[in-house]
């Protein structure tokens, strides 16, 4: 048996090197990500729950039916959402907000403020810029709007809820969950809701970064792409990075993850700080 049809074995499903090859061409092709050959048995793990709700004993029989079914809209988007890693946390790399908060507050009085979050995840990240929002231009209702965006459906759905297991908000301090958050009591008590004028500050829409039309007007003041470059090639960087800078204010930033850097796209974006970028002017140089 060859290297390409080996199978694991012991498992539960017929699990075959052909098979992950399958799946890391299938999730490259719809949302762009290059899952490394560590990501087996995630892929076996988070996929066999498709294959136990679907009576399905294989994995080939699993992805001969997704592909023979290219229109099949929901099942394409349970295999994006398995295969989508989202670790989040509020005010996660938080030098990002400090820097916000200083561009915003400088930018007051300019009219409306409008940044995008394009890996919104949970929703953990985006409630973490409009709370910088409110703190940097001193009230509840502040002159932005914040459009938030994931590939996975599954996890918008909880971001637009904004309920959170209180452990997950444990690490903000006092003053800011009693002023942006409801703490649950009775069947709701161990849960923490965030308020509405804070909500209301925010909008949420799937859109795939793969996608060459993303529906959305320009420019915005910022946009946050955060750990989620680290999961595409570098072609497939280039390409996202070519659709972001025109909806980009030319003086507006570009905030990546930790981890992230976007120097071989140096024609497009240059750095001005600890993984913040601004649109360059075509030579490399900040515009």
């Amino acid at each position: 048996m060859g290297r390409e049809e080996a199978v694991d074995g012991g498992g539960e499903f017929a699990f075959s090197n052909a098979d992950f090859a399958r799946v890391r061409q299938l999730i490259h092709a719809r949302a762009g990500i290059a899952l490394a050959d560590s990501k087996r048995q995630m892929v076996y793990g988070r996929l066999g729950r498709r294959l136990r709700a679907l009576g399905l004993g294989s994995f080939r029989d699993y992805l001969d039916r997704l592909e023979a079914a290219p229109r099949d809209a929901e099942e394409w988007q349970s295999f994006t959402n398995a295969l989508t890693t989202n670790l989040t946390a509020f005010f996660r790399e938080a030098h990002h907000f400090e820097i916000l908060a200083r561009f915003l507050a400088d930018r007051a009085g300019r009219g409306p403020q409008r940044i995008w979050c394009a890996a919104a995840s949970t929703g953990e990240e985006p409630y973490s810029i409009a709370i910088t929002a409110c703190e940097a231009l001193g009230t509840d209702a502040p002159a932005v709007e914040i459009v938030c965006s994931d590939v996975d459906t599954q996890v918008l759905e909880t971001a637009s809820r904004g309920v959170y297991p209180l452990d997950r908000v444990q690490g903000l301090d006092a003053p800011r969950l009693r002023r942006f958050f409801q703490r649950g009591t009775g069947p709701n008590e161990g849960w923490a809701r965030v308020k509405p004028p804070l909500r209301g500050l925010v909008s949420f829409r799937p859109i795939n970064l793969l996608h060459v039309d993303y529906g959305l007007r320009g420019p915005f003041d910022a946009i946050f792409c955060r750990n989620v470059m680290i999961y595409f090639d570098k072609p497939t960087q280039r390409a996202i990075l070519e659709r972001f800078r025109p909806l980009l204010a030319p003086d507006g930033l570009l905030f990546a993850g930790h981890s992230e850097s976007f120097f071989h796209c140096a024609d497009l974006f240059a750095s001005c700080g600890r993984t913040v970028y601004r649109r360059t002017d075509g030579s490399g140089s900040a515009a």
